[in-house]
């Protein structure tokens, strides 16, 4: 049986809303909804295309903990405020993943947690088997 790694970050939110940052069992980790911040609040305000390049690699980072990599992801999810804008959040998107071509949505949604945030990205990742 699979032993399951909760990751964290120690965000006060993780706890009242009860969440892990990322979640690993076995071969596959799945990283919760990331938005454009850090522990001074949000990044790139008002930059589609910064906010994209921001979350992807805080998103790494995690992965990184996890066992994995960039490489390891098969889908992304993208949570956009403006699909007007697809091609920018596109563009810094496949600046990390034209190679890997990982299973891509974006859907366009009214808000996220705060008007400063256009875009939340979420990702799946599987390691290959040894």
């Amino acid at each position: 049986m699979s032993q399951r790694v909760n990751l964290s970050t120690g965000a006060p939110w993780e706890a009242i809303i009860g969440y892990s940052r990322a979640v690993r069992i076995g071969n596959i980790i799945e990283v919760t909804g990331t938005v454009a911040a850090d522990e001074n609040g949000p990044v790139a305000v008002g930059d589609a295309y910064g906010q994209t390049k921001f979350i992807i690699e805080k998103i790494e980072k995690v992965l990184v903990q996890a066992g994995a990599s960039l490489k390891d992801v098969v889908r992304t999810r993208l949570f956009v405020t403006d699909i007007a804008q697809w091609e920018t959040y596109g563009r810094a998107h496949g600046e990390f993943f034209g190679e890997i071509r990982p299973c891509t949505t974006m859907v366009e949604i009214s808000k996220l947690i705060a008007p400063e945030y256009l875009i939340e990205i979420e990702v799946t990742a599987i390691l290959q088997e040894a």
